[in-house]
Parts: structure tokens; C-alpha cells; sequence
């Protein structure tokens, strides 16, 4: 199986990406972490040819003092040519720090134009569309005029590819009607896979499909029998197991595993080049 994948059709980009989510601070409302730590990791990220970084404006420390897209410009700028950079909008940090979506399609152009600006850019490469909280997925829910919205500035040249995120097959169904969707973004691991209809549509249509959370972001524990005794053949961690069968279980799959340490950022590296044999695939199904 291939470890590139042509979003969009057109940009070219390593099926292990980096999730910058982690590198103002470890949770949404933990302590700023150093930022000279976050520049050095992004730095070792594009050593080791990772050319996929997924980030948001809202990606800040609980303080607001260190924000992702600024380590990213501030580290990277003036980007690889064939360095592409994803953001989202439907999120905003609120006045006590937390998160909340907004459902009004005229707020998504400022969202778009902040990154823009943090970012350093006149384009961006991939813009998703974030509906509904961090756990919850809003059945149901139109992203029509929202995404519309989005078609829109993509139309004016401010956004190279389209992308969802948190979302079923309704509301792909939905976006696709309206423009084309390179990508989907939703809670998906090797201990959560009940998101297997969007992954096969996705698969079909030849989109990108991106895990959040690919090693389960704390909130799933992916250690057991069965990942440890396929780590343990491999001589490997279970991270590394779990991302690799990530990029196993569909030939549009990629991984964005997020980190602020540079241990971390090799080990999970790594799994580019951990293939996964039948026998792995059947212990861990």
C-alpha cells in the first residue's frame, strides 16, 4: 500500500501527517507550552518528510498566549513548496477559553481570513468545515449554508480544497451536492470504528479520510491484548501499531497524530514504514 496520497487529486502528501493540536498545550485548557519546544518539533516534522500539518486558529493555549498557526509560520515560513497546510473553521474560542461552533454561515469568511493572516498565506490549501463538539455529531444537522459560504471564498480564490469534519453521510451527501469534498475529518481509531459507512463512501469517491484523534486522544484507551501482542511481534509500540493500522484499513486513510515532544513525533513517524501482515490484521480485528 501506498504512503502517499494525491489530495484533491492534485497535492501530493505523505499518509502520515501532523496534527498541530498539541503544541500550544497539551489540552484545550491546559498551560502554554514552550513555544521555542513546538517550533523545533514542526521543524523535525518537515525532516522527516512529513508534508501534511493539520491545524486551526483556535488551536491556542488556555491563555491564548501560544497559537499554532503562529508557530507554524513562525517556524516554517517561508513554506516547502510541497507543504500543505489544513485548517478549520466552524469552532471559536469563547471569553473562558472553551469552544463553541457557530452555525451562521457569514462568521465562517472571518475565521477563513484569520488563518489567512496567522498562516502567512493568500491560499489555503485545505479548509474543513467543523460541525458540532468535540464528542458529539450532529445528525441531521444542514451544512448546506455553511458550506455554501465556504464554496463560496473558494470560488474567490482563498481556498484551494474543501474538506468536513464530524460528520455522517447525510451531511456528505449534502456538501458534495454543493461543491467537492477532498477530505473528512472524524473520530476514528483502532479502538472506535463505528464511522466504517462514511470511511467506505469516502473510499468509493476516492476522499481523503482523516482520523482525529488517531490514537485516541485521551479519551480511549487502545492498549489490550490484542494491540500489545502485534506490537510485541513488531518490536514496536502501540501507537505505532495503531496508526499503522490506520493507514492498513483503506488505501484513503491518513494519520495526523499529534504531539509537543520530539520523541513522540519520531516514534509515531515511524509507522510509514510498519506494514502490517494479514496475521496483524486478523489479531487486531
Amino acid at each position: 500500500m501506498s504512503n502517499d496520497f494525491r489530495l484533491g487529486g492534485d497535492l501530493l502528501i505523505n499518509r502520515i501527517g501532523f496534527g498541530a493540536m498539541r503544541l500550544p498545550t497539551n489540552s484545550f485548557h491546559g498551560p502554554a507550552r514552550d513555544p521555542r519546544t513546538g517550533r523545533a518539533v514542526l521543524r523535525r516534522a518537515v525532516e522527516l518528510g512529513i508534508n501534511h500539518i493539520d491545524t486551526a486558529a483556535f488551536y491556542t493555549s488556555g491563555d491564548g498566549t501560544v497559537r499554532a498557526n503562529a508557530l507554524i509560520r513562525e517556524a516554517l515560513h517561508p513554506y516547502p513548496a510541497d507543504l500543505v497546510i489544513a485548517t478549520k473553521v466552524g469552532p471559536a474560542r469563547t471569553p473562558d477559553g472553551g469552544l463553541a461552533a457557530t452555525s451562521d454561515p457569514a462568521a465562517l469568511r472571518p475565521m477563513v481570513e484569520e488563518n489567512l493572516e496567522t498562516l502567512g498565506v493568500d491560499r489555503l490549501d485545505l479548509v474543513y468545515l467543523r460541525i458540532g463538539g468535540i464528542e458529539s455529531l450532529p445528525h441531521g444537522e444542514s451544512v448546506a449554508e455553511r458550506f455554501e459560504a465556504l464554496a463560496t471564498l473558494r470560488e474567490e480564490g482563498l481556498i484551494r480544497h474543501l474538506g468536513l469534519s464530524n460528520v455522517d453521510a447525510g451531511h456528505l451527501a449534502e456538501a458534495r451536492a454543493i461543491a467537492p469534498v477532498a477530505a473528512v475529518q472524524n473520530h476514528f481509531h483502532a479502538a472506535k470504528r463505528d464511522d466504517t459507512e462514511v470511511l467506505a463512501l469516502c473510499e468509493e469517491a476516492g476522499i481523503a479520510y482523516v482520523p482525529f484523534f488517531p490514537l485516541g486522544g485521551g479519551l480511549s484507551d487502545l492498549t489490550g491484548d490484542r494491540m500489545a501482542k502485534v506490537a510485541d511481534r513488531h518490536g514496536a509500540t502501540i501507537p505505532r501499531i495503531a496508526l499503522a493500522w490506520l493507514l492498513a484499513s483503506s488505501p484513503v486513510t491518513l494519520a495526523i497524530p499529534g504531539t509537543g515532544s520530539l520523541a513522540h513525533l519520531e516514534e509515531n513517524t515511524a509507522a510509514r514504514s510498519t506494514a502490517l501482515t494479514p496475521e496483524d490484521l486478523s489479531d487486531l480485528t
